[in-house]
């Protein structure tokens, strides 16, 4: 097939979650400057939440959907995780592409979309691939399509679709609507309900607030303890013990304090103190659908020992002991970045 430009492979990436007509413009201004196209799917694998409410498969059929036949068959889908971790990501989205277009020369390779704001920066972390600025695409953000789809809730859905027609190619209205019917809409929407009036708590204040938090990895033979977070955000899924700094804390002593509330476990405080191997932080900018969120990860190692007794209280629905060797399957079961520290110590994934 003939094309305008020397391009072998156009490369779109984005998180897609609730495709409307400017990103559908970045996907054909890459179809329009090569014969093969990758779309990579951000923010693949985890959990639905209000802020990543449709799966990566789902996203893809969403803009499968917006295509013609014809430009279908040019386009291949890349899913890659968040790894908070840029040099890792961009290993990560190299190495899917590659897979989808094979290993080509420098300058054979365009990366189409815009550089909005501070969350565009990605785009300069390909050398060796062009780029191609496709330019503001309107003002609609997919933030906007999930705000009515959830905002509908308890509502007639029609109203809210109704509002999207001019934002959104035809194909996601009817996609959305017939998604609002899966049993997981009302929870979702109940969350983003539930985050909205937090942020709307902080509408007054002068800055926009950072808040710091703790979380507990507690490692003992071949298991880690895990809670199921009992309340909204993140209701029902599993997550690392801890929750936010009090002000007379060290961080230290909070992420203890957590532990023992919400899981019960208790150990004397040389036991605790050196099964202590480091603490990090995780502080990426989106790694919390709270906003600014900046948590101090402890890891502890109980070693070679019997399980210590745990119960879910206060925040957690339940507390258990799970095997090292089935979190990497459980990816998609997990709050906000939690797999991602489990990850990060445990090395859980490639």
């Amino acid at each position: 097939m003939n094309t305008p430009t020397n391009f072998t492979a156009a490369v779109c990436i984005g998180r897609f979650q609730g495709l409307h007509l400017g990103q559908l413009a970045v996907i054909r201004r890459a179809l329009a400057l090569a014969p093969r196209v990758v779309v990579v799917i951000g923010s693949a694998f985890q959990a639905r939440s209000a802020k990543n409410p449709f799966t990566w498969v789902e996203r893809v059929e969403m803009i499968r959907l917006a295509l013609s036949a014809d430009e279908a068959t040019r386009v291949a889908f890349v899913p890659v995780r968040d790894h908070y971790d840029s040099q890792r990501w961009v290993d990560a989205v190299r190495a899917g592409v590659q897979a989808q277009v094979g290993a080509l020369p420098p300058g054979q390779t365009v990366l189409v979309g815009h550089h909005k704001d501070a969350t565009s920066t990605y785009l300069d972390d390909f050398p060796g691939w062009m780029f191609d600025d496709v330019g503001r695409q309107g003002e609609l953000h997919s933030s906007a399509v999930r705000d009515a789809l959830f905002s509908a809730a308890g509502h007639p859905l029609e109203p809210a679709l109704a509002a999207l027609v001019s934002q959104v190619p035809p194909s996601t209205v009817h996609f959305l609507r017939a998604w609002a019917q899966l049993p997981c809409y009302t929870a979702l929407a109940a969350e983003w309900a539930s985050l909205r009036a937090e942020k709307a708590l902080w509408a007054g204040a002068p800055y926009a607030p950072v808040f710091v938090t703790v979380d507990a990895l507690i490692q003992c033979a071949d298991r880690v303890l895990l809670i199921v977070r009992g309340r909204a955000p993140g209701q029902g899924l599993h997550a690392l013990p801890g929750g936010f700094l009090e002000p007379r804390e060290t961080v230290y002593q909070s992420a203890l304090r957590e532990l023992h509330e919400e899981t019960g476990l208790h150990l004397l405080p040389g036991d605790i103190a050196h099964a202590l191997k480091g603490v990090r932080v995780f502080d990426h900018p989106d790694r919390s659908a709270r906003g600014r969120v900046i948590t101090h990860a402890h890891h502890f190692d109980l070693g070679e020992r019997p399980l210590p007794e745990v119960q879910g209280s206060d925040d957690a629905r339940s507390a258990q002991w799970v095997p090292i060797g089935d979190l990497a399957g459980m990816e998609d079961r997990f709050h906000d970045d939690h797999f991602h520290i489990l990850d990060s110590f445990l090395g859980l994934t490639a």
